[in-house]
């Protein structure tokens, strides 16, 4: 038998016995709890790639550094073929940078966690995961061949398989990548509490808050928890948690795979499975255990909360709670902030959990905003304002989602009440007048944030004007009169400024029209002096209009014969007045018809009456219908739903793929600009309870779809092979771009377009791609992973500095995550957990164009055929036509 296959199959065969021997391998001296697995054991059987991971990484070692394995010695006794740690780590991030799939030590050493966690390596004593420490750890199919007498030169490589495992090392290297995030956080969930720094717990923190049991959870005590749950695993299908009757010691949360419950005498009651929770009751009535938990499948993870942290942190959680009362009745909940997750620069001791909106409005100007008069004068003569350096968000998060539960006209009466407007002038104390100055401070310091954070949806509001006018007088009044609020007169002449630059940029725009093309092309402008903005430049930046509610739309309604009509009317325009006329224009009766978007791929969306920006809001393919409710099922799709919407008539591969994703990259840009983050809110609440249109939203994610069909389309309808490949190779090359230009949306849509199944399953392109192509996209899909709620995406994203395009999809996902898991109301008081969590995916999106975006343009070649040409992009988005195209391009192979 040949050395090699001795080596391969020496680590084959390891799967199958990784478990039963490393058991063996236990320190006896080290007895383990029974509820508290060795968290040096295998979480997980090895797998073929954990397997040929082990096999590559070994052998380069083994040939290219040996002295890294060599015997060890420590307090008295000998460790035989060990590597540290710390030497581990180093030598992993030298043959990975080079690459540029390792870029730190965190990294690597996640990444031979990853190993660890399969059985691939083990630490000598079985006491710790892995570490960046002189910390000893062998592969363990050397530590069999020394519990087994077997030689150790039998298993050292030959030149042949340091040749195989040099060509596999780049797919061995992005698989450890990809496993890496994953087993940080198990890494950190392993550690002791007294070992986890502010990043640990912060990242703890961040994966708990999509941890659907503990929704319900307030942040201050997921806050707490991230400093004591820990990771559990059980590899084998059958094992016995807890039996019904134990004593309570823990609350467990499944993160991967699932349980059977079961109850003596009924046998398995139910199966709880990833995200559910169990083990709790026990502990709050301080009971034995009600049932019998006993895993369903191999290698099953859990999150366990301990009994003393249990009673610590939730079943006392209401001595941390505040509740203030009016009349009998809550109105203002707050907690405690505990000493781990105080802010050191804030004062603030407890955050706003639940509210009236009119209290926390109340409680925000009081303790949030400074009506003292801090003033001072200035060498100059000037009188300055101190800034406050003690705050926290609950300003921030009010102004970012007050339309939820306290709309503009709420607000405003509320802020009218705060500010004693028309004061009479009587004899006052001087502690009242102050009491009086403060207010006024504090109303206009709140106003002038607000109008700096929201800006456009408050200068919309008829209402303001006359407030804001009436703000700006009295303050004026109140410093002409008595010298005070100097300050406040000049916050309220910017906000007078804002609110007129504001109108002369309305005055601009009005009247501006847009129309929905008849053949699938995106909204654009129409018959507008001003359209020419919609193909100009300003410096290298494209600009594009903001689509306001007033403005006109012209589209098409069809008939089930496909007869139409074409209607103009506002984007604010309720469904049921557009379902009216276009009645009356086909010549139907009113009663029971309804508009629906028909798909091309036939599926019927219905609107809803109250629905407005409806012609914004369609597919790539999409047309909007009108039809009895009982007839629905008559529609048909246009004939030319199925064929690709009109784009410009030009090759792609004659375009430079640089200048491609640039001016790709700059049209999304002025697209994204245009979203108003109360966008996110009208679409995850539904627009028809603010009658506010989300066509900037809209529009932009239609974007993604249209690059991503777009992808699919282009290579399904190119017949020949090797022209396909190489359309594959620029694609790849063209989300590079995108993501170097960190137009993440492009780059997410690239990507998702060749991995979809019309794609993938041509598998003579797939053969004829090179394999660093293939590579390349294999570090791509990694990239886009949703595994662990998109983690690779998101600690990417982290480490990025603004401009960002992101990936809208997943921020619209998070607000809609957030706004199903929580109540918007508890006990007719405003949840603010909720609305903490939505401001702060809001904030994402205002941190991602923090900056202007100023990237140099490529050389330009043929600039103006690129950008008509990106602007409409012909695409296919049914997907069974688009598999009948790629069947008819590669017909699938029938066994003989």
């Amino acid at each position: 038998m040949s050395l090699k296959l001795e080596f391969r199959r020496s680590f084959d065969s390891h799967r199958s016995r990784s478990h039963t021997n490393m058991k063996n391998l236990q320190d006896p001296s080290k007895p383990q709890k029974p509820d508290e697995p060795n968290p040096c054991l295998p979480i997980t059987t090895m797998d073929s790639d954990g397997a040929k991971a082990g096999r590559v990484l070994r052998t380069l070692i083994l040939t290219r550094s040996p002295g890294l394995v060599r015997d060890r010695r420590q307090q008295s006794r000998t460790f035989r073929r060990c590597l540290v740690g710390a030497e581990m780590v180093d030598w992993l991030l030298a043959i990975g940078s080079a690459s540029g799939i390792v870029r730190s030590r965190h990294q690597a050493t996640g990444m031979w966690q990853s190993l660890l966690e399969q059985g691939v390596i083990q630490h000598v004593t079985l006491e710790h995961p892995f570490r960046d420490k002189y910390i000893f750890y062998r592969f363990t199919i050397d530590a069999e061949s020394e519990l087994q007498s077997r030689s150790w030169s039998r298993g050292l490589p030959s030149p042949e398989d340091e040749r195989e495992a040099d060509t596999k090392l780049s797919e061995v290297l992005a698989f450890l990548a990809q496993k890496a995030p994953d087993a940080i956080m198990r890494l950190i969930l392993r550690k002791p509490s007294y070992e986890r720094t502010t990043d640990d717990l912060e990242m703890i923190y961040d994966e708990l808050l999509h941890i659907k049991a503990l929704a319900h959870l307030s942040n201050s005590v997921k806050r707490e928890l991230a400093g004591v749950i820990v990771f559990e695993a059980h590899p084998s299908n059958g094992t016995v948690l807890f039996h019904q009757g134990d004593e309570g010691k823990s609350w467990y949360i499944i993160l991967k795979g699932s349980v059977n419950v079961v109850i003596r005498g009924k046998g398995t009651v139910c199966s709880l499975y990833e995200g559910d929770d169990f083990g709790k009751l026990a502990l709050v009535n301080d009971a034995p255990r009600a049932a019998t938990i006993v895993l369903r499948e191999d290698s099953c993870h859990f999150l366990r909360v301990d009994k003393d942290d249990f009673n610590r942190i939730l079943r006392d959680v209401e001595a941390n709670t505040v509740r203030l009362k009016e009349h009998g009745q809550d109105v203002l909940v707050l907690e405690k902030i505990s000493a781990n997750n105080a802010n050191p620069y804030s004062h603030f001791k407890y955050s706003v959990m639940a509210g009236s909106p009119a209290k926390m409005l109340e409680h925000l100007l009081e303790t949030r905003l400074d009506g003292r008069d801090r003033s001072s004068v200035d060498s100059t003569g000037r009188r300055t304002s101190a800034p406050s350096g003690d705050t926290d968000l609950f300003l921030d998060d009010f102004l970012l989602t007050h339309i939820i539960f306290m709309p503009i006209h709420q607000l405003l009466t509320e802020l009218t009440r705060q500010y004693p407007f028309h004061t009479k002038k009587v004899e006052t104390s001087c502690q009242d007048r102050e009491f009086i100055l403060a207010c006024k401070r504090r109303v206009v310091q709140f106003v002038h944030r607000w109008v700096t954070t929201i800006y456009d949806p408050v200068f919309e509001e008829v209402c303001t004007h006359a407030f804001l006018q009436e703000l700006f007088e009295e303050v004026q009044k109140e410093s002409m009169s008595s010298g005070a609020l100097q300050d406040e007169v000049n916050l309220m002449m910017q906000v007078m400024d804002m609110q007129r630059t504001y109108a002369e940029e309305t005055s601009t725009v009005s009247g501006q029209k847009w129309k929905l093309p008849p053949s699938g092309q995106p909204v654009s402008l129409f018959g507008n002096p001003s359209s020419h903005a919609e193909d100009g430049i300003e410096g290298p930046i494209e600009r594009r209009c903001t689509m306001h509610g007033c403005d006109d739309i012209i589209f098409r309604v069809y008939c089930a014969d496909h007869t139409y009509c074409t209607l103009r009317f506002p984007l604010n325009t309720p469904a049921d007045t557009l379902k009216h006329v276009a009645a009356d224009k086909l010549g139907l009766k009113h009663d029971d018809l309804v508009l629906v978007e028909l798909k091309s791929s036939g599926e019927k969306i219905s609107f809803s009456d109250t629905d407005v920006s409806i012609p914004t809001s369609l597919s790539v393919n999409g047309r909007i219908f009108i039809s009895l409710k009982d007839h629905l099922d008559a529609l048909t799709c246009l004939p030319e739903q199925e064929n690709a919407t009109e784009g410009a008539n030009f090759d792609i591969e004659i375009f430079s793929t640089r200048e491609l994703a640039y001016h790709m990259t700059v049209l999304d840009w002025s697209l994204f600009k245009c979203v108003h983050e109360y966008e996110l809110i009208y679409k995850t609440f539904g627009r028809h309870h603010f009658r506010k249109i989300t066509s900037n939203l809209d529009v932009f994610l239609r974007r993604f779809n249209e690059i991503q069909f777009w992808v699919v389309t282009e290579l399904c309808l190119t017949a020949s092979h090797s022209k396909r490949v190489s359309l594959f190779r620029k694609f790849l090359k063209l989300a590079a771009y995108c993501k170097e230009y960190q137009n993440l949306n492009a780059f997410c849509a690239i990507v998702m377009g060749l991995g979809n199944v019309a794609v993938t399953r041509m598998n003579q392109t797939w053969e004829r791609l090179p394999s660093k192509s293939r590579k390349v996209f294999a570090e791509f899909e990694t990239f886009i992973d949703p595994s662990r709620n998109h983690r690779a995406y998101r600690m990417a994203l982290n480490k990025t500095t603004p401009p960002i395009i992101p990936f809208m999809p997943l921020i619209l996902k998070d607000m809609t995550f957030t706004h199903e898991g929580n109540q918007t109301y508890s006990d007719s008081l405003v949840n603010f957990e909720k609305m903490h969590l939505l401001a702060s995916t809001i904030r994402t999106m205002r941190l991602c164009r923090s900056r202007p975006l100023n990237i140099p343009p490529p050389t330009p070649r043929s600039e103006a055929e690129v950008r008509a040409y990106i602007r409409c992009l012909r695409c296919i988005d049914n997907q069974r036509v688009l598999n009948q195209l790629s069947q008819r391009n590669e017909p699938s192979q029938r066994p003989k």
